[in-house]
């Protein structure tokens, strides 16, 4: 019976899991240690380190915040001004096959298909270049007629530029009022030069009408 209590007595006096952890926790040097008593000087120091750290940890969690918007914004407003190459080149080819299509249907009985798909490809092409009126018709001509010299085509394209310029009725129709019953073939070089003028002319209408709807 001795035996048993004093076994019993040795067993529980063996230190605890619990015991020893607290044991560790308090031999482990002060500057690791956590403050168990918040009144002690030392722990006011302890406290206002860490809030120093939560708040810088604070302070660049808002300056990512703000930066990160500010990236995703420039983004978006650089995504906004680019479409990718194949958009805008889908867009041309839609242009320019509406644009023949209306000469065609236009002035096909008269005309070669043939110049009035080239007419209406350059146009298109050229249609936003800075460049005066007068010379934009001369470089659409000159594609359909490159045997003239551009001092030339410059004296017949300036009704024609001017009458654009001055919103006045003078257009395609009555320069193709030359062809009569005529064939394309059987026209002067001159009179095929003012009609292609007027065609390109008509052309650049067009397609300034169809850039006013959008």
């Amino acid at each position: 019976m001795a035996n048993k209590i004093n076994g019993s007595d040795t067993y529980s006096s063996l230190p605890s899991q619990i015991d020893l952890e607290l044991l560790e926790a308090l031999l482990e040097p002060e500057d690791a240690t956590y403050p168990w008593n918040p009144g002690d000087d030392e722990s006011e120091a302890y406290f206002q380190e860490l809030e120093q750290q939560f708040g810088m940890d604070d302070l660049q969690g808002v300056e990512l915040t703000r930066r990160s918007q500010d990236f995703y914004g420039h983004l978006d407003t650089l995504w906004a001004g680019i479409t990718t190459p194949e958009y805008n080149d889908t867009r041309q080819q839609v242009v320019v096959l509406n644009l023949q299509q209306i000469l065609l249907t236009n002035f096909a009985a008269c005309v070669p298909q043939t110049l009035l798909n080239t007419i209406a490809t350059k146009a298109a092409e050229i249609f936003a270049a800075r460049q005066l009126i007068s010379e934009q018709l001369v470089e659409c001509v000159q594609t359909v007629l490159p045997a003239w010299e551009t001092e030339d085509l410059l004296v017949l394209a300036r009704p024609f530029a001017y009458a654009m310029r001055s919103s006045e009725s003078q257009n395609a129709a009555s320069a193709l009022s030359n062809l009569q019953n005529s064939e394309w073939t059987a026209l002067s070089e001159v009179d095929k030069a003012k009609v292609s003028l007027a065609i390109a002319s008509y052309a650049f209408t067009q397609l300034n009408n169809s850039q006013s709807e959008v």
